[in-house]
């Protein structure tokens, strides 16, 4: 089951509607039905994919339909172990085998063995989150630029600079793109590049 994010539509190169992918759908349905064969597509702003969804049947169903493949399960967290003497952290003790250097190394920590490991640990997961969190959105922004601009003029060159962070290029490259298009862009392309302002923001 799919995550529930945040979709925008497009019809040809301006947007359609965005928001919440109830409302989107909705909404896209709607118009498709009052007048068959308009180009609208639906996208996820998180991955950059179209979305694939029947939108020529009834509201109900449709509802149903996005509440099977995107609705969010709501589980409960299970209550995390704690060890004892320390409730509120939710430790839990599992061996760490080390050479001896590194004990020797921990040993002159003035935090202590297990909080410089815990600090490491962390400082460790926050890189890779960052790393992560930059991979997707090139991967989002590229998906949507082959789909609605992969004719455009610079798309080859724009593309290229997002996978080597050479910012100022992409927006050069970027800026003949339809308005409403070149904002998404830059809107998916953020986290990649740190925030891009769009014309509307600025």
């Amino acid at each position: 089951m799919n995550t529930l994010t945040h979709w925008t539509a497009f019809q040809d190169h301006q947007q359609f509607a965005s928001g919440d992918p109830w409302d989107v759908a909705v909404v896209v349905s709607r118009a498709l039905q009052q007048q068959p064969g308009q180009n609208i597509y639906i996208f996820d702003d998180q991955t950059g994919r179209m979305v694939d969804i029947d939108l020529t049947i009834s509201p109900a169903a449709l509802m149903a339909q996005l509440q099977t493949q995107y609705a969010v399960n709501e589980t409960a967290v299970p209550e995390a172990l704690r060890g004892a003497g320390r409730p509120k952290l939710g430790v839990v003790a599992r061996e760490v085998t080390l050479l001896p250097r590194h004990w020797e190394w921990l040993a002159t920590q003035p935090s202590g063995a297990s909080a410089t490991l815990r600090k490491l640990v962390e400082q460790a997961r926050k890189q890779d989150q960052a790393t992560v969190a930059v991979r997707q959105a090139q991967e989002a922004t590229d998906r949507f630029m082959n789909a609605m601009l992969g004719n455009a003029p610079g798309y080859e060159a724009a593309a290229r600079a997002l996978y080597t962070g050479q910012k100022e290029d992409f927006l050069r490259y970027i800026e003949p793109w339809p308005t409403d298009l070149r904002n998404y862009v830059q809107r998916l392309a953020e986290p990649a590049f740190g925030t891009i302002k769009a014309e509307s923001e600025q």
